[in-house]
């Protein structure tokens, strides 16, 4: 069985995945993917050189990330540009590691499920992490160091709430502790054991 994990940002999702994997779960990340699919010498980074030009590369002929993301951060058509040669990228890495897989079950985080979606349609469940914006808004700032305005802009730079709760099978609200936290992924690590046809752990 297939588990998409996504949420919004700072909403949690990486605290889940590491709870999951405390109970042995594979958990493939798509982020993890986008750096390896963009390596040197591979066919994305080429289309990246082709279509934005040499000097997105740094001394060492890898991606230049922060050049990049300045590049596309305000350029609807040149992020599109972007994701149409790393999508498809990551999108063969996932499924390749899925095909690989033996457990019970595996997951895979994914930020941009919903806005890559229906590319991901082939998954068993969907699985969100919920918070509220207000908070999500304080642990971005936290996290990165940003101020209000750039924290406001990276979420709005994302699928609303709405959608992503549209799309969920499964929800986990992180709106408070990490106890609950623990509770909610233990409960939902015990079905999804049993949905893939095994005894509860």
């Amino acid at each position: 069985m297939v588990v998409a994990l996504t949420g919004g940002v700072a909403a949690g999702k990486s605290a889940v995945a590491e709870r999951f994997r405390a109970h042995g779960v594979n958990v493939h990340d798509a982020d993890q993917a986008a750096r390896e699919v963009v390596a040197p010498g591979s066919r994305a980074l080429a289309d990246i050189v082709q279509h934005f030009g040499s000097d997105m590369l740094d001394a060492h002929g890898a991606l230049d990330r922060k050049r990049m993301r300045q590049r596309v951060f305000d350029d609807a058509a040149a992020r599109a540009q972007l994701e149409a040669i790393v999508h498809p990228a990551v999108h063969a890495w996932l499924r390749e590691r899925v095909q690989h897989e033996n457990g019970p079950y595996c997951l895979l985080d994914i930020p941009l499920l919903v806005e890559t979606w229906p590319q991901f349609d082939w998954v068993d469940r969907v699985l969100v992490v919920d918070a509220p914006e207000h908070l999500r808004m304080q642990r971005l700032m936290r996290r990165d160091g940003i101020d209000t305005a750039l924290a406001q802009r990276m979420l709005t730079a994302q699928a609303d709430r709405e959608r992503r709760l549209q799309l969920a099978d499964d929800v986990i609200d992180n709106g408070g502790d990490e106890t609950q936290l623990d509770a909610a992924v233990d409960a939902l690590h015990r079905r999804y054991l049993m949905l893939a046809g095994l005894p509860r752990a």
